[in-house]
């Protein structure tokens, strides 16, 4: 296959809109069709009058915590017309998306784990400490809903922590029928399931068990545990982001390439 080593292989990326172009881009270049099917939806806030309120009182905070590129992204288009960052405050992340955002938005120092992509490789860090964080005021810009860890364990350590939901997820837009006549007709390789969310809508959709028996890679072993408990028969555990799914697909199907044309 030389280097497009997944030639060939038509792969579903479930990433929402906005957030699938980088590990679309990579998989394309290394010879894969590439079909989107984005499990969640992500819009704005009904009322953005609850950013533009905190956005007045930035300053009370010593940390502000983003939990996703849409978090920056959505909350910043609506706090920073209303007032400037305030130099003192810290800003901090989880994932080389989120930081990338941060910066493409012109925040430097950001505080986030160099390895590990979940809330417990947040909690390790030195900053989140409890001498670090006890009495400190922080603030967690998040989606509706989402996991409580961070926060509690953040309140656990003496910090007093405000939640603010600063977008909105919903299940797809799209009709998975193409989807499910590809995989019964044998034409589709492998799913990539992004968030413990997403296979949550997957499950719920029409003709879904035509896609139980495809390939499902996962970054993170939450999102495996919740495939194989969906009923998922192949799941794939690779390493974290869009660089541990690539090299995940790629050694996959190299293996099997070796063992069906061998020599």
């Amino acid at each position: 296959m030389g280097d497009k080593p997944l030639a060939g292989r038509s792969i579903v990326v479930t990433r929402p809109t906005g957030q699938a172009d980088s590990l679309c881009a990579a998989l394309a270049g290394l010879g894969a069709e590439v079909l989107r099917f984005p499990l969640l939806t992500i819009s704005p806030v009904a009322d953005p009058a609850p950013l533009a309120a905190v956005a007045r009182r930035l300053a009370d905070f010593s940390l502000v915590f983003f939990v996703s590129p849409n978090a920056v992204n959505f909350a910043l288009d609506a706090m920073l017309p209303v007032a400037p960052w305030p130099s003192g405050v810290r800003v901090a992340t989880v994932g080389k998306g989120s930081e990338a955002a941060l910066a493409a938005r012109g925040f430097d120092g950001v505080i986030a784990p160099q390895s590990g992509f979940d809330s417990e490789s947040v909690l390790a860090l030195p900053a989140f400490q409890p001498e670090a964080v006890a009495g400190r005021r922080i603030l967690i810009l998040r989606g509706d809903g989402g996991r409580d860890l961070l926060g509690d364990t953040l309140t656990a350590r003496g910090a007093r922590v405000e939640y603010l939901t600063c977008y909105r997820r919903s299940g797809p837009s799209g009709d998975p029928a193409p989807l499910v006549e590809r995989a019964r007709a044998g034409r589709l390789d492998a799913l990539t399931l992004t968030s413990s969310e997403g296979v949550a809508h997957l499950l719920a959709l029409p003709g879904v068990t035509a896609l139980i028996g495809i390939p499902v890679f996962v970054p993170h072993p939450r999102i495996a545990s919740a495939a194989t408990a969906g009923g998922f028969a192949r799941v794939i555990a690779t390493g974290p982001g869009d660089r541990g799914l690539v090299d995940g697909l790629v050694t996959h199907f190299a293996v099997r390439n070796h063992n069906t044309y061998p020599g």
